[in-house]
C-alpha cells in the first residue's frame, strides 16, 4: 500500500504534525516493509527527498509565520501534479483549509480514497478570541458558520481520524458522520525515563537543588493559552521567590511577555528551539514537573512524552487531554485563571512526583508507543480501502 500524507502543518524547527508524519514514516521503513509512504509539504524549495520505501517532496511557499517558519501551500497544481505522478492508494490530508480541498477533489477525479486528520480545532482555537471582540451573536454566527464549513468538507473524506474521543463527540455533535479515533503515541524508544542524565541538565541550566523546576514546551501564543502560564508563574515567584524555575522551549508571538516575566523574575530559563528528540528528552527528565496550560489541545503530544519520560503534568481540567494523562489529575486547575494554575501548582509539587512519573512512565511504554498506534491506522487505512473499491 503506498500511503500519501498531505499537509502544511508542517515546520522544519518542530511541531506534532511533523513528529506523527515521520513517525510514520520510520515505522513503514522499520516494520512495515510491504507499504511506501509519500508525503507532500510546503517549503523554502521545491525538491524531493528519497529514502527507504519514501519520498519528501516539498513545493516552494511563502512563509507565514517566522517563529514557527510555518509556510502557507498556495500552489496547488503541484500538489496535483505529484499526486497523479505517485498514484497513492490512499491519502490522509492534515489541513482543513485549501489543501484539504484538493486532496478532496483529487481523490475524487482519480478515484483514490482520501482521509482527513482532524489534528486541530480550529474554529475553536481561532473564533472563540475573536468572539470577545465582536460580541455574543456575531460569535454565535461565526461558530455556527465553522460547524458548517467542517462538516461540509469532513463528509467529503471518506474518513475523519480524530486523536481524543471527547472531540469526536464535538464532530459527531456537529454532524460530521465518518470520524475514527486514532489516539496518537510516543517514541518509546527517545522518550524514557533515564534519571541519570537529569543532574548535568538542571546543573547547565543554573537550576538550585531546592527548586522546582518547571517545563513548558510549545509555542507561546494565545491559543496555547501561554498568558496564564506566565501570570501563574509570576504569582508563584512573588509566593516561593526561591521555590521554582521555569524553563520554556519555544517561540511565538507572545515572547516579548515571557522577556517581560525574565526580567521580573530571574528565574526563568528561555530555549527557542530544540529540534533534537533525544536533547528534548533530557530536559524532560530535568524537570519536576510540566505545566500543560492550554484548553483546545486535541491530543497535546508533549504531555504524553514528558510522561514518557517519567516526568507528570499538571494542566487545567477541562481541556481533552484527560485520556492521555496517566496519572490522578488531582490537583489540576478548575479554572482556567493564573490563579487557579498557580494554585495547582503549588499544591500539585508537594506531591510524589517521582512516583507519578514512574507510573505514567510505565503506561505510556505499555499503551502508547507508536507502532500499537500505527498498527490500529493502517487496519483502519485497509478497511478504507477496501470499502472504496466496493463501491
Amino acid at each position: 500500500m503506498k500511503i500519501c500524507d498531505l499537509t502544511q502543518f508542517y515546520s522544519p524547527l518542530s511541531g506534532g504534525v511533523k513528529r506523527y508524519v515521520h513517525e510514520k514514516i520510520h515505522y513503514i521503513q522499520t516494520k512495515s516493509p510491504e507499504d511506501e509512504h509519500i508525503l507532500i509539504v510546503p517549503g523554502e524549495k521545491t525538491g524531493v527527498v528519497a529514502g527507504e520505501r519514501s519520498k519528501v517532496y516539498s513545493i516552494r511557499s511563502p512563509l507565514i509565520s517566522r517563529s514557527a517558519r510555518y509556510r502557507i501551500l498556495l500552489n496547488l497544481r503541484a500538489v496535483g501534479e505529484i499526486l497523479e505522478r505517485e498514484r497513492p492508494d490512499i491519502i490522509e490530508s492534515s489541513d482543513p483549509y485549501q489543501v484539504g480541498w484538493k486532496a478532496v477533489s483529487f481523490g475524487r477525479s482519480a478515484r483514490v480514497p482520501v482521509v482527513g486528520f482532524y489534528h486541530s480545532h480550529f474554529p475553536e482555537a481561532y473564533l472563540r478570541g475573536a468572539s470577545k471582540f465582536l460580541g455574543a451573536r456575531a460569535g454565535k454566527s461565526l461558530m455556527s458558520a465553522a460547524q458548517r464549513y467542517v462538516r461540509r468538507l469532513y463528509n467529503r473524506f471518506e474518513a475523519t481520524l480524530v486523536p481524543s474521543e471527547p472531540l469526536a463527540n464535538i464532530l459527531e455533535g456537529w454532524g460530521v458522520g465518518n470520524v475514527r479515533l486514532v489516539t496518537l503515541g510516543v517514541n518509546t524508544e527517545n522518550f524514557h525515563p533515564l534519571p541519570d542524565d537529569s543532574a548535568q541538565t538542571r546543573k547547565t541550566l543554573g537550576v538550585e537543588p531546592h527548586r522546582k523546576l518547571l517545563l513548558y514546551i510549545g509555542r507561546l501564543a494565545p491559543e496555547k493559552n501561554t498568558a496564564a502560564l506566565f501570570k501563574s508563574f509570576q504569582i508563584l515567584a512573588q509566593r516561593q521567590p526561591q521555590g521554582f524555575q521555569l524553563l520554556v522551549i519555544g517561540d511565538g508571538p507572545q515572547r516579548e511577555q515571557l522577556r517581560r516575566l525574565q526580567a521580573q523574575t530571574q528565574s526563568v530559563n528561555w530555549i527557542q528551539y530544540c529540534t533534537d528528540a533525544l536533547e528534548l528528552a533530557q530536559f524532560y527528565r530535568a524537570a519536576d514537573l510540566f505545566v500543560h496550560p492550554g484548553i483546545q489541545e486535541t491530543f497535546g503530544l508533549v504531555a504524553l512524552e514528558s510522561q514518557a519520560c517519567g516526568t507528570p503534568v499538571v494542566g487545567i481540567r477541562g481541556s481533552r487531554l484527560d485520556r492521555i494523562i496517566l496519572h490522578d489529575q488531582e490537583s489540576w486547575a478548575d479554572a482556567n485563571t493564573p490563579e487557579a494554575l498557580a494554585d495547582a501548582i503549588e499544591q500539585f509539587s508537594r506531591r510524589d512526583l517521582k512516583g507519578l512519573g514512574e507510573i505514567a512512565a510505565n503506561a505510556a511504554a505499555r499503551d502508547h508507543g507508536w507502532p500499537n498506534v500505527f498498527e490500529r491506522l493502517f487496519c483502519i487505512y485497509r478497511e478504507v480501502c477496501a470499502n472504496y473499491r466496493r463501491h
